[in-house]
C-alpha cells in the first residue's frame, strides 16, 4: 500500500461543515488502499486569536509560554477531524507534534525541524489507523513545544512525506494551485500546470501565501514532489517538483507581493570594518529576519543603511537597533511600516537581459515609486508604498503577458 501524506489548511477546517468534508476527502483516500498520514492547521482565524487573547493578560507573554498556548490551535482540529472519521466508521487517531516524533531546536515561535522518527506514526498505520497531526508544532530535546512559525504546517507535511518514503506530498488549501499571481487581486492569472521548487522558493519567500518557503527547500532537498490543490474541488492542481517543466523558460512565470514589510533606516552609520557586523549581529540573536539591505554611497566616510524586516517584528527590531546605533556613533534610526514589495519571478530572466526595464517601465508608468530593490538570478523584488502594492501586480501581470 502507498502511504499518502496530506496537509490541509486553516480555510479547510474552519468549521465543522469544512472538517466533515475534509474528513470525506481523506475517507475516500483510504479507500483506495492507501495509507494515509493527514496534517491539520488551526481552525480558521484561531491562531490570531490566541495571539489577541495572550497579548490581552499581558504585553509579555514569554516565549515558552506563547509556543504552548498556539500549539493548542492545531490540537483541537486534529482531535474534530479524528472524530469526524470515526463517526463515518473509519479506525482514526490524532497525534500532537511531538507524538508524533517531530523534532525541533528551541528556537520559540520560529523553531526548525532537526528530525523526524516517526515511529508513532508507522505503528498507527500498521493497525489500519489513519493518522491525524497537529502541524506547525514540535518539541525540543528537553520536552518543550515548538511552533514553527506561520504557515509551519506545509513544513510538517513535507517532513513527514519525507521521512514515511511517501511519493508525493498533497497540500491541501482554498486555492487550486499556483497562479501567475494572486487571482484576488487580478482575476485573470492563471493557474500553473507544474512550476520548479526555484521558483516556487522564490515565489513563497517573497510573499505567495500557497506555501511556506521552509517547506519548499525541504522538498527541493529531498526531492519531494509536492501538490498543491483545492480541498473544496477536485480541479487539477500545480506540481512543484525538480525537473524540467514544460512551461516557457524565456519569460517571467509569476508575480508574487507582500505587505508584510516595515522599512528601518539608520542614519550616518560610520563607513569603516565591522560596523554591519555591530548592526546586524544582535538581531539575528533576537531572531529577527531581515530581508532585503541597502547602503548608501559613503560621503566623508558617513553612510545610510537601510533594512526591511516584518511589520510585526518593527517593535523589537527598533529596540534592538537604537542602543547599536548610539554605541555605533549613528546619527538617528527612523522606520516606516506602510511599505509593500512586488516581485516578478522566472527561470527565463537568467542570463536574458530587458526584464529589470521592464519592470520599472510599468511601474513608473502607473507613477509607482521604488524606494528599494532586491534580485537573485531569477527574481527581482522593488519595496514600494504599500498603497501602490495592488496596483504595481496588475500593471506587471499585464507588462509580462502572464495572462496570454
Amino acid at each position: 500500500m502507498a502511504i499518502v501524506v496530506q496537509k490541509y489548511g486553516g480555510s479547510s477546517v474552519g468549521d465543522a461543515e469544512k472538517i466533515k468534508n475534509v474528513a470525506r476527502r481523506i475517507a475516500a483516500a483510504k479507500d483506495k488502499g492507501n495509507e494515509v498520514v493527514a496534517v491539520v492547521s488551526a481552525m480558521g482565524d484561531t491562531t490570531d486569536e490566541l495571539v489577541e487573547l495572550a497579548y490581552s493578560v499581558t504585553d509579555l507573554p514569554g516565549e515558552r509560554e506563547f509556543d504552548v498556548l498556539l500549539s493548542t490551535g492545531e490540537i483541537v482540529s486534529s482531535t474534530l477531524l479524528a472524530m469526524a472519521l470515526r463517526a463515518m466508521g473509519y479506525e482514526a487517531i490524532s497525534l500532537s507534534g511531538a507524538q508524533a516524533g517531530i523534532r525541533t531546536d528551541a528556537a520559540y515561535s520560529r523553531a526548525r525541524i532537526v528530525g523526524v522518527d516517526p515511529v508513532r506514526i508507522v505503528k498507527e498505520l500498521d493497525k489500519g489507523r489513519i493518522v491525524i497531526v497537529a502541524g506547525f508544532q514540535g518539541i525540543t530535546e528537553e520536552m518543550d513545544t515548538t511552533t514553527l512559525g506561520r504557515g509551519g504546517s506545509d513544513t510538517t507535511a513535507v517532513a513527514l512525506a519525507v521521512s514515511l518514503g511517501a511519493e508525493v506530498c498533497q497540500i491541501y488549501t482554498d486555492v487550486e494551485g499556483v497562479y501567475t499571481a494572486d487571482p484576488r487581486l487580478v482575476p485573470e492569472a492563471k493557474k500553473l500546470a507544474e512550476i520548479g521548487y526555484e521558483e516556487m522558493l522564490e515565489l513563497a519567500s517573497y510573499g505567495a501565501k500557497v506555501m511556506h518557503p521552509r517547506a519548499v527547500e525541504l522538498g527541493e532537498l529531498f526531492n519531494m514532489p509536492i501538490m498543491v490543490a483545492s480541498s473544496f474541488t477536485d480541479s487539477p492542481g500545480t506540481l512543484i517538483h525538480g525537473g524540467e517543466t514544460m512551461e516557457v523558460r524565456n519569460k517571467v512565470t509569476s508575480i508574487a507581493h507582500d505587505l508584510d514589510v516595515a522599512k528601518i533606516t539608520v542614519v550616518g552609520v560610520p563607513d569603516r570594518p565591522g560596523i554591519a557586523a555591530a548592526i546586524f549581529e544582535p538581531l539575528a540573536k533576537a531572531n529577527i529576519s531581515i530581508d532585503t539591505i541597502v547602503q548608501n554611497a559613503s560621503i566623508n566616510n558617513i553612510t545610510d543603511l537601510t533594512f526591511t524586516v516584518a511589520k510585526s517584528q518593527l517593535r523589537k527590531a527598533m529596540e534592538k537597533v537604537g542602543p547599536i546605533a548610539k554605541s555605533i556613533g549613528a546619527g538617528e534610526c527612523v522606520s516606516d511600516a506602510k511599505m509593500g514589495k512586488v516581485t516578478i519571478v522566472g527561470t527565463g530572466m537568467q542570463n536574458t537581459p530587458g526584464f529589470a526595464a521592464r519592470m520599472f517601465s510599468a511601474l513608473s508608468e502607473k507613477g509607482i515609486n521604488i524606494q528599494l530593490i532586491s534580485t537573485s538570478e531569477i527574481r527581482i523584488t522593488c519595496i514600494i508604498d504599500e498603497e501602490g502594492v495592488k496596483d504595481a501586480v496588475k500593471a506587471l501581470h499585464r507588462a509580462f503577458e502572464l495572462e496570454e
